[in-house]
């Protein structure tokens, strides 16, 4: 028989070798583990950016800020053509939209102003501005992205139309459905950009009611949690106005 040699120096090497990996692994191991105690042992943010440990808050504050300064309200997001619109739109979220309360034919835009005006605006109005369609790819902070149309008013025909433009020196602006069960805030930069519309069509047709009939935000510069369906009320802020998911860990500017 043929006798098997074993290389008894190839062995030691081997053998070194995975001891080696083995500690590393179990330093790693602890390191991470003693990290992840650290962070769950210090305080949460609070206030309106509840629920998250205050070293991530502050991680997503300085990428907030990287990002707000790069922002160019110019760069358009990339369109696509009508045809590659998806026929069946993917719904992201329904909270605010609890039709059985909700009566269509009482419905006005509420925007509240400076000087303690409110502005009342029923949609057969805001149907009378230029109208804005936009095709963009909708992303969503689950995973999904899908090619959608949309058309309304662009939010900064809005502005310039009903003389808001002392509101939008403010750094923010706040929506909420007319329940108030979800709302959201976001940077004025981000709302005024050219392809941001209060959108009350979505694929050539009125928004059906869990897309947020009879208006809806599109503001394509921003994932899917900003885009809140079913307008009730807008207003503008100097300080960041209350965000449904950022109160629950998320990022607050979720920009793109």
């Amino acid at each position: 028989m043929e006798e098997i040699r074993v290389d008894e120096q190839g062995l030691k090497k081997y053998s070194r070798r995975s001891w080696l990996a083995f500690v590393k692994f179990l330093l790693l191991g602890g390191a991470g583990y003693v990290g992840w105690k650290w962070l769950g042992n210090q305080p949460l943010d609070g206030g309106i950016q509840g629920g998250v440990p205050m070293p991530l808050r502050e991680g997503l504050t300085a990428n907030e800020r990287l990002f707000g300064r790069i922002f160019s309200p110019h760069k358009r997001i990339q369109e696509y053509p009508k045809s590659q619109a998806a026929t069946a739109v993917r719904l992201n979220g329904v909270v605010g939209l609890d039709n059985s309360q909700f009566d269509y034919a009482q419905w006005r835009l509420q925007v509240k102003k400076l000087n303690g005006e409110v502005l009342s605006i029923p949609l057969k109005e805001l149907k009378k501005l230029p109208k804005t369609e936009v095709v963009f790819n909708f992303k969503c902070i689950e995973g999904w992205s899908q090619v959608s149309w949309w058309a309304g008013v662009r939010f900064a025909d809005f502005v310039k139309h009903y003389g808001l433009q002392k509101e939008v020196q403010l750094a923010y602006v706040g929506l909420h459905t007319p329940d108030e069960a979800y709302y959201v805030g976001m940077d004025t930069d981000s709302a005024m950009h050219p392809q941001t519309i209060l959108s009350y069509e979505m694929n050539g047709k009125p928004l059906s009611l869990n897309h947020g009939y009879p208006l809806r935000l599109i503001i394509p510069v921003k994932y899917g949690v900003k885009h809140l369906k079913r307008i009730g009320t807008v207003f503008f802020s100097a300080d960041k106005p209350a965000d449904y998911w950022a109160e629950r860990g998320y990022d607050y500017y979720t920009g793109l």
